[in-house]
């Protein structure tokens, strides 16, 4: 009886030994977004400031270079609001519009037709590689027939690159 004991008193002390072994990697994104023109607004009226080069405005423009298709969606949002003003004591109505400026490749022919615009947001989905560059029209127009105060105002475009 003895001998059965110690050999089951052996087979539970016997300790396991376990390790983790950590697995690293780098994920780069295939999608690249850069600003190739800065806007500025003008003021064709004393309620108004707009991008339109009609008005004398200059429209950002926006660069996506896309090095895989079918796995990215471009998001961008024209502005409705400043982030830096004088003090507006009225409301500022926001109008904007993105629309394909330039591509490298015909088949992105269809992206203007198939965009997905909400509120302020319009969206793409980079079905071709290449580089696509966008122009944002913004508009903001002051109150009801008020006059913009003096000063410098500034808003962003904000330009995504959503891996699908």
């Amino acid at each position: 009886m003895f001998k059965y004991t110690l050999l089951a008193s052996m087979l539970t002390t016997t300790a396991a030994f376990a390790a983790d072994t950590t697995i690293t990697g780098t994920v780069q994104s295939k999608c690249s977004v850069y600003t190739d023109a800065q806007g500025v607004y003008a003021q064709p009226t004393p309620d108004k400031l707009t991008t339109d080069p009609v008005d004398g405005g200059v429209m950002p423009i926006v660069r996506y270079d896309v090095a895989q298709a079918e796995y990215y969606t471009a998001r961008i949002t024209w502005p409705n609001n400043f982030t830096s003003s004088p003090a507006l004591n009225d409301v500022v109505n926001w109008t904007g519009e993105v629309e394909v400026h330039q591509v490298t490749d015909p088949l992105m022919s269809g992206y203007e037709t198939d965009k997905v615009e909400y509120d302020n947001v319009t969206e793409f989905d980079l079905t071709v590689a290449g580089t696509v560059w966008f122009k944002v029209t913004s508009t903001a127009t002051y109150g009801y027939n008020k006059s913009l105060p003096a000063g410098s105002y500034t808003a962003i475009v904000v330009a995504e690159c959503i891996a699908n």
